[in-house]
């Protein structure tokens, strides 16, 4: 049950991407973070692997390849980077899989529903991308995702949810903290490399 869930909600997610069409941006300054995220990604996916059991430290950056390549091409770029831990890593399929959909489709999808919820309600302000897009959002797209992985693994009979929940909150807040960096320094020095950002947007002068 749980991994048809899975494989629904990739099909599903990879589907609408490829409809899109997004790689129609990689024409432009997309280009250079997109296969940063493809080269470098794979190597924090494949960490839980190479530490003691029990130490599974997982980076997600899905929320911060939602900022920066928009969620359409994000997905593109997490299911070549699932593709290549799959092939590298030791894992089997059904955990390659899960870690796709949970650690990176899951929270890529809540960073742009967050998202949207930000512009619609809040005043455009390079605070509020950085800080509730970045930041704070990160924190919260993370860490509902393994909020969600953790109880369906649960009902499949994963035992001790208490501290898998403790440790999901404490890995929301280090992917949120690298988001939230990588963000604003985005902001100030490469403002190309981020699909999401405007300075039409965010920098217009206040209305007199």
């Amino acid at each position: 049950m749980l991994s048809s869930l899975e494989i629904l909600f990739a099909v599903v997610s990879l589907a609408v991407a490829l409809w899109l069409r997004p790689w129609r941006m990689l024409g432009g300054a997309l280009l250079t973070p997109a296969l940063a995220a493809v080269v470098l990604l794979p190597g924090l996916w494949l960490l839980p692997q190479a530490l003691p059991q029990g130490l599974a430290i997982q980076f997600s950056g899905a929320s911060l390849l939602v900022l920066m390549l928009g969620w359409p091409l994000a997905v593109l770029a997490l299911s070549l980077v699932a593709l290549a831990v799959w092939g590298i890593g030791t894992a089997d399929a059904g955990s390659a899989l899960s870690q796709w959909v949970w650690i990176g489709l899951v929270p890529a999808t809540l960073a742009l529903g967050i998202g949207v919820l930000l512009r619609r309600w809040l005043p455009p302000n390079p605070f509020i991308y950085t800080l509730g897009r970045g930041f704070l959002g990160t924190a919260v797209a993370v860490f509902v995702s393994g909020v969600l992985m953790e109880l369906l693994h649960r009902l499949a009979g994963a035992p001790m949810l208490e501290q898998a929940l403790v440790a999901r909150w404490l890995m929301a807040w280090g992917d949120a903290f690298l988001t939230g960096m990588f963000a604003a320094i985005g902001v100030a020095f490469a403002p190309q490399w981020l699909a999401t950002w405007s300075d039409a947007r965010y920098l217009k002068s206040p209305a007199p």
